[in-house]
């Protein structure tokens, strides 16, 4: 048997190649939208794609069921609760594909959506322990999915969760202890919030570490996978849908294109937004007034799919050579209305210098003294709800996720100095610019974040 597992750490996202060498037939589980890398896979290795099976609707990313359809005439499959605009194979619970002696098997495993599946693999048909199995998002190294994202119109997160208690301890765990697991994401993806940086562990292992695996009853588990759970990006109903639809294919060559300053500046004034991905130190040196700060070295499609909406026409300044890796990413989210990039940053803002601003940070010991003053700013955390455990926060700030901070702007008040935090300095500059775009003028951020407040916390 042939299996691959292609991860990408900017979304953390993992999909599979699966062939039989004997046969030369394949399956890709999983894939994003810019498909070349399977593709090549395949062809490398003598396979003809036959099958593209989503494991769900993603809501993190755009999957490339289409692209791959297209390129290689495969058919797309889901669990039987699936329904599309483009035709698909409805699989159902047990059923079996064979590739050979390379046979996949169909597990339904509701719970992060209705239509949610796994897929067994077996090296050989009669094997009695299976090679693996893709856990989509069902089961996690070291978590379960989350059952609150929304995607299902009609649903909610108790009966998700409920039926993801099933789907774990009643399906996934009786496989096997010996059965390899692979989910399809990893440590830092927003469909989880105990995610291991591990790619792949076994069904005994996860009896022994995850904490959703331990022994339990029904009300126990949907209590604990329920709480604690982090601001999803806001644009994961939108990658949801679209996932459902029949949209237009990615082409990376006509995703973007190369702008002068003359049109740059045209476009900006026509009303494009201006997306900045250089590092905040670069940024905060100098940049275009409104334009908002995504660096490109993180999770740069995530968060930029937090502070930009689909629907928003953007105009990308990038580091130098990474202009079409931005779009790119951009384009994994669905987020297709990216009208060019400039091809020289440092040109552009000389030719529009009346436009360059200049962004203010803080040192922590300048924010102490701040504090200390008769008219002290508001600090405002843009982390995670896990990262203020314990104790780990500001006296006194307010506490607003990067992820929902867009569509809670009428918290902040309008007047007044701001001073925005996060970590390590990273999401309180993509905050800071956000709130500087939507019209806050007295906003600065914290260098270094927490972690220079508080260096042995």
């Amino acid at each position: 048997m042939y299996f691959a597992q292609h991860y990408l750490d900017c979304l953390s996202q993992a999909a599979y190649v699966i062939g039989d060498p004997a046969t030369g037939r394949a399956v890709v589980v999983d894939p994003r939208r810019d498909v070349d890398e399977y593709v090549k896979d395949a062809e490398d290795h003598g396979f003809t794609v036959e099958a593209v099976i989503n494991t769900h609707f993603h809501a993190d990313f755009l999957a490339g069921h289409l692209e791959l359809a297209a390129r290689t005439g495969a058919w797309i499959g889901y669990g039987r609760r699936a329904e599309t605009e483009y035709p698909i194979r409805k699989l159902a619970d047990g059923e079996r594909i064979s590739l050979g002696d390379v046979t996949l098997q169909i597990l339904e495993t509701p719970g992060h959506t209705p239509e949610s599946i796994s897929i067994v693999v077996y090296e050989y048909p009669d094997d009695a322990v299976p090679y693996g199995v893709l856990t989509g998002d069902a089961l996690f190294v070291g978590d379960v999915g989350r059952p609150d994202l929304l995607a299902s119109v009609g649903v909610t997160a108790a009966e998700l969760a409920a039926m993801l208690y099933d789907s774990v301890h009643h399906k996934l765990l009786a496989l096997p202890e010996e059965t390899r697991v692979f989910p399809a994401h990893g440590a830092g993806s927003s469909c989880g919030k105990n995610l291991s940086t591990e790619r792949s562990s076994t069904i005994g292992m996860q009896k022994l570490t995850n904490y959703a695996c331990r022994p339990m009853d029904e009300r126990t588990f949907i209590a604990l996978v329920t709480e604690g759970q982090s601001a999803a990006p806001g644009y994961f109903s939108y990658d949801a849908d679209l996932n459902r639809r029949n949209r237009d294919l990615y082409d990376a060559e006509d995703a973007s294109r190369a702008l002068d300053p003359v049109e740059f500046a045209r476009l900006r004034e026509e009303g494009a937004l201006v997306l900045d991905a250089r590092d905040p130190l670069e940024f905060a040196a100098g940049h275009l007034a409104g334009a908002v700060n995504v660096p490109i070295d993180g999770r740069f499609a995530e968060q930029a799919g937090s502070v930009f909406a689909p629907a928003d026409e953007i105009l990308v300044i990038a580091p130098d050579g990474h202009e079409r890796e931005a779009v790119t990413r951009l384009a994994r989210i669905g987020f297709d209305r990216v009208l060019g990039h400039a091809t020289d940053t440092g040109q552009l803002l000389r030719a529009l210098r009346s436009e360059t601003r200049q962004a203010e940070r803080l040192t922590a010991d300048a924010l102490r003294a701040e504090l200390a003053s008769e008219r002290p700013p508001l600090v405002l955390d843009v982390r995670n709800c896990g990262e203020r455990a314990d104790g780990r926060y500001i006296e006194g700030a307010r506490h607003i996720p990067l992820a929902e901070l867009a569509t809670r702007l009428d918290e902040i008040p309008a007047e007044g100095r701001l001073v925005l935090h996060c970590a390590g300095g990273h999401r309180s500059s993509i905050a800071a610019s956000l709130l500087r775009q939507r019209g806050r003028t007295e906003v600065c951020d914290l260098l270094g974040g927490y972690a220079a407040w508080a260096p042995t916390a």
